[in-house]
């Protein structure tokens, strides 16, 4: 059973879904919506500074981009409602602007034809769902019509949180996430409202708010009330991580806690996640499909149950992955596939 794709908003994380699906079987990107000129949209999809040479070799002829057997069509529009999805029978809109967020906002999506509209942000207000692999997505029943993929941090900090409760109770938590910079940051200071957004993220290290709390709360109760934290956006293009500290609720050491994330990567989690004894830094998680890798040689236990782990993530690659996997759960449960 095939899915028919739209994306709109062909920035790094739109590109990195049509890169990671050009080839997969079943998968049509029927339409491409961003107000750039085609010719740039093509050449970044093509050339990546981070990502490096696309293999599947793009071309632009007229208002379409070509790859293989993908045939899509390029649009100007990109605002919710202006866009009409059932003439191009679409069934799931990736909204990846970060620029609509409301449901009032992306029903409209639904309102011009589409099955479903999959968030690359966390909305703003109450959605059918906030998806994350290897926590909920076996709750995917392909009836929600707008669903969030959270943020990059949640799919590390949820899977890490998880196996740690899995192991011993956590009492407490508090996490950084120590993040490369984003496409909404200045190279150079820029007046801005945000008085920090203003400085130069190519200069500085930045600290943030995070929203990966207050997900990781909601899509597991008995969290709530017992995580805090913040993000730093440092001057790296990508390769970001999860620095958490947690109370546990009785002395665990090292070897237990690397243990059990060893054991989930080989298991429940294969594919979700990574670990490594490796010494490795952030730019080797470029390019990584894992939600999270695992830093074992980084894990501290401490007397009392307070522990620190450290896991990496790719903000980008990894989080088109989950984006692209979420939408072809979505499309398998709609038409009743396994």
């Amino acid at each position: 059973m095939g899915i028919r794709l739209g994306i709109v908003g062909f920035g790094r994380i739109g590109r990195s879904i049509f890169r990671l699906g050009y080839d997969m079987p079943g998968v049509e990107f029927a339409v491409i919506c961003d107000s750039s000129d085609p010719e740039a949209l093509t050449y970044l999809l093509n050339n990546s500074t981070i990502e490096g040479k696309f293999e599947g070799a793009a071309t632009l002829e007229g208002n379409h981009i070509l790859c293989g057997s993908q045939k899509a069509r390029l649009l100007g529009e990109f605002q919710p409602g202006l866009i009409p999805w059932d003439i191009f029978e679409v069934d799931v809109v990736l909204e990846c602007t970060g620029r609509f967020r409301s449901r009032s906002e992306l029903s409209k999506h639904i309102d011009a034809g589409a099955g479903a509209v999959l968030l690359s942000t966390p909305a703003l207000d109450e959605v059918d769902a906030t998806i994350v692999r290897g926590i909920n997505c076996k709750s995917i029943k392909g009836s929600e019509q707008i669903i969030s993929c959270g943020s990059s941090s949640i799919h590390a900090l949820g899977l890490m949180a998880q196996v740690l409760n899995n192991l011993v109770p956590i009492e407490l938590g508090t996490m950084t996430t120590v993040h490369a910079y984003t496409g909404d940051q200045r190279l150079s200071d820029m007046a801005r409202k945000e008085l920090r957004w203003s400085r130069s993220a190519a200069q500085n290290i930045i600290p943030n708010a995070t929203w990966a709390t207050e997900e990781l709360e909601a899509l597991i109760p008995e969290f709530a009330g017992k995580f805090q934290g913040l993000a730093l956006n440092v001057p790296v293009p990508a390769g970001s991580n999860i620095d958490l500290v947690t109370k546990l609720s009785h002395p665990t050491s090292v070897e237990e806690i690397n243990s059990a994330f060893k054991r989930a990567s080989q298991n429940e989690l294969e594919g979700l996640m990574r670990y490594t004894e490796e010494p490795i830094v952030s730019s080797d998680a470029i390019g990584d499909t894992h939600s999270v890798i695992i830093d074992a040689t980084a894990t501290i236990s401490m007397e009392g149950g307070l522990s620190k782990t450290l896991g990496w993530f790719d903000n980008g690659w990894a989080y088109a992955s989950r984006m692209l996997e979420t939408a072809l759960l979505w499309g398998q449960a709609k038409k009743g596939g396994n």
